[in-house]
Formats: C-alpha cells, structure tokens, sequence
C-alpha cells in the first residue's frame, strides 16, 4: 500500500515532530542570517511576530485538513481544485519537501566536516546520513516520532545548559536600546524568521495520521512554541554574548558562542562539542520527515508503494545537495525555500480554506 492508515502517532508525539522540523539547521545559522537583515539587536522582536505568524498559518492548515479526516493535502487537495491543478500544486510541494530534505542534509555535512571529520569528502557525510535517513523512513512516520521522543528532550537540555552556562559573557548592553531604530528592521527580519520556523507545513500531512485529529490545534500551537522560545533564548543569548557585529561576522554563531568560553573545574571544559553532537541529530530528524514527505507524496500521487520511491529518491536528493558550490550558495538556497514557503504554505492554505467552505467540499459536503 502507498498509505498507511494503521501508522498512527499520538498528539505528543505530532508535537515532538512539528518541533523537531522547526529546529533544524535554525540553532547554528539563525543569529547570523536574522542579524544581517535586521541589523540591530531587535531579532527577537522579530521572532515572535514570525512565530505569530507561521501559527497561524498553521492552524489554517489544521483546519483545512480537518474537512477531509484520513486524507493527506496530496490526496484531498484534487477534491478542491479539480485533478490537474491538484497534481501540479502536489508535484510542487513535492520538489519543495525534495529541497528542504537536501538542504539539511547539506548544512548537516558542513557543520559535520569543518568540526568532527576534517578532510572527509562531502558526498561520503552526505551519502552516509542519507541511508541512515532512509533505513529510517522505511519503517513508517511512528518509527520516526519514538526516535524523535528521544532527540528532542536531549536537545532541549543540551541547548538551555549551554546558553545558561556562557551567560558570564554575556552583556545585557549588547542587546539595547529596544527599538532604537524604530519598527522597520523589525520587519525587515520576518522573511528571515520564516525560514527558520519552516515546518509548520507539515500538518498538511499528520493529522491523517494522528489517533486524535481534532487536537490538531493544540499540537500545532505546542510545537511551534516550544521552538520559538529555544529559538529566542539562543538568538537573545548569542547577539548579547558575540554583540551585532561579532554575529554578522561569523557563519556559525551559535558554535562560536560555545568556543569563547570554558569552565575550569568540570569534567568538560569545552561544551561545543554536546551542542554540535546534539544538534546533528535535529537536523537529521528535519532531513528524515522532510524525505519522508516527498516519499510519500510521490506515492500517493502515482499510486505506487512507497518503498521503492523511498529508494528512487535518493540519488535526487543527493544530487540537489551538492549542487550549491560554497556555504554561500547553500545560504541562498536556504533563502530561496524560505520565499517559496511563504507562496505555497502561507497563501495557499487560505485559498484551499476559502474554496472549501464556500463549495462545501470535504466532511461538511458528506455529512449534507
């Protein structure tokens, strides 16, 4: 079968997933790519109104994919807008989840070679995630959601540890005046904010798998907080530590914040090295829904088991990854999904949302 039905996950576990999504590559890059666009301290202003923003959207999706119970936005999206724009808008969101899946897997690589496997290839770390990824995958969306029940508490421990302990560097005047150059930056960061919380799209495809669908609201608006405030700490944290200038300066903010400091006394005097560690494993969790996505997205349009597509995937995305040349290019490719996001997950909803209770299409038309 190119469904599972019977592969149901908990509202706990739909929120470790939505969370787990939203922090991916976000922790290492987000400091340096909300500073340059921002160009104050006010970042985290920013996030919040994103983070408003993106849950929204969100609960539009929850709402939109409550009309059609048991049925993912590849299946019901024909329902709407009739069979070859259906397929056209799935076969986009299909690339989308493509790109994501071979961006962090990416992002997973740098960070990987320039701190853990200095010297190794980049198709070896790219291609070894990969099918570790896929061994993953393959036994279905609640394999998944255990490994990420594992990931995500670690994650979050690892990160407020780390952030409490280099608060002996950290300068409250770093991140002053509030609104010293009035609300424009703090606009100019949204489309930044965006990309980090990039995620929020996949409740077009887990309430067709939860046991409880309803509470699909609850587990959009619990799993996207609990990366806004990780997300606010971190940026809070860094930019007070490393002040503007030092953040714009530097690729990888976050691990550099970790390296400025030491605490003499501990078995550990260095702490980068847990926090990369950990993160490699959030990013991994981004890459294997994200496959996971376009996997099945694929299968349910060609009406194909899903196994093989899983396989047939893997050159792709392999390819996609290593087209970007330098971190440059990686970073703008990133920018580029984030502007695609905003067209395909921020606005289309809403329309999808319109048509349906305009037409009374979905369970409203079924239960007339």
């Amino acid at each position: 079968m190119f469904t599972r039905t019977d592969d149901k996950i908990t509202t706990a576990q739909t929120v470790v997933i939505i969370s787990c999504y939203m922090l991916g590559s976000g922790v290492l890059t987000l400091p340096r790519t909300l500073t340059e666009r921002v160009k104050t301290a006010d970042g985290w202003i920013s996030l919040i109104v994103g983070g408003l923003i993106v849950l929204l959207a969100g609960i539009c999706i929850v709402k939109l994919c409550q009309q059609y119970p048991g049925k993912t936005i590849y299946q019901f999206v024909q329902e709407i807008v009739g069979s070859w724009i259906g397929s056209c808008l799935s076969t986009l969101m299909i690339l989308y989840f493509v790109a994501i899946s071979a961006f962090q897997i990416r992002v997973m690589a740098e960070v990987t070679k320039l701190y853990l496997l200095e010297g190794t290839p980049m198709w070896v770390i790219v291609m070894s995630f990969m099918w570790i990824g896929l061994y993953l995958i393959t036994s279905g969306i609640n394999s998944m959601a255990r490994l990420f029940e594992i990931i995500l508490p670690i994650t979050i421990v690892v990160l407020l540890i780390c952030m409490f302990l280099s608060s002996e560097i950290f300068e409250i005047d770093n991140i002053r005046p509030v609104l010293g150059e009035g609300i424009l930056p703090v606009l100019r960061g949204l489309r930044s904010t965006v990309f980090v919380f990039i995620g929020y799209e996949i409740m077009f495809i887990l309430p067709a798998f939860m046991q409880h669908p309803k509470k699909g609201v609850k587990a959009m608006i619990i799993g996207t907080s609990i990366p806004l405030v990780m997300y606010m700490i971190t940026y809070i944290m860094v930019v007070g530590a490393l002040s503007v200038d030092g953040v714009v300066r530097s690729t990888w903010p976050t691990l550099d914040l970790m390296r400025s400091f030491e605490i003499t006394g501990l078995l550990f005097e260095r702490f980068e090295f847990f926090l990369l560690v950990i993160w490699i494993m959030q990013i991994f969790s981004t890459f294997t829904i994200t496959f996971y996505a376009a996997s099945m997205g694929l299968a349910q349009l060609s009406k194909r088991n899903i196994q093989p597509i899983m396989y047939g995937l893997i050159p792709i995305i392999f390819i996609v990854a290593l087209l970007p040349k330098n971190m440059n290019e990686v970073f703008d490719f990133g920018d580029f999904i984030g502007s695609v996001s905003i067209y395909l997950f921020g606005l289309l909803p809403v329309v999808l949302l319109l048509i349906t209770k305009i037409f009374k299409k979905g369970a409203l038309k079924e239960d007339g």
